[in-house]
């Protein structure tokens, strides 16, 4: 592997990417704590936790992306990211309120979306029942 000041850095969601571009460090969190990549570093993997990425940019020029649990694989100078939920912000107080709220609707969401499958299968069990009834 040839020596590089960047690395190629794709933060994907799964219905869109987030950020792609170079960058000089990332600083992400695992289950066993933090730690940082250089563009040098050996590759790896690893499950992460939700969590505050921070992205260094090669003009200096930090990003910060709120994330929920994901993987990150770094294969020689490409890192891949894929969360199941992510916001940018500005800086990390901006940043607290834009998880606070995505990620609040997207909770609220999935809860509406869990009630209607719960009631869906109810229903279908109901109508099993019906259909196992010996007819009169």
């Amino acid at each position: 592997m040839s020596m590089a000041s960047d690395m190629q850095v794709t933060l994907g969601l799964p219905t869109r990417t987030l950020y792609q571009g170079a960058a000089r460090a990332l600083v992400a969190e695992a289950e066993n704590g933090a730690f940082g990549l250089l563009p040098n570093h050996l590759d790896f993997v690893t499950a992460l936790v939700p969590s505050v990425l921070v992205l260094t940019e090669p003009g200096g020029r930090e990003r910060f992306f709120g994330i929920d649990e994901g993987l990150l694989v770094k294969q020689g100078h490409q890192v891949n990211v894929a969360v199941r939920r992510g916001a940018e912000g500005r800086d990390l107080a901006s940043l607290r309120h834009t998880v606070a709220d995505i990620f609040g609707a997207m909770d609220e969401d999935e809860r509406v979306a869990r009630a209607a499958l719960s009631r869906l299968e109810a229903s279908i069990v109901r109508r099993f029942a019906e259909l196992r009834k010996p007819a009169p």
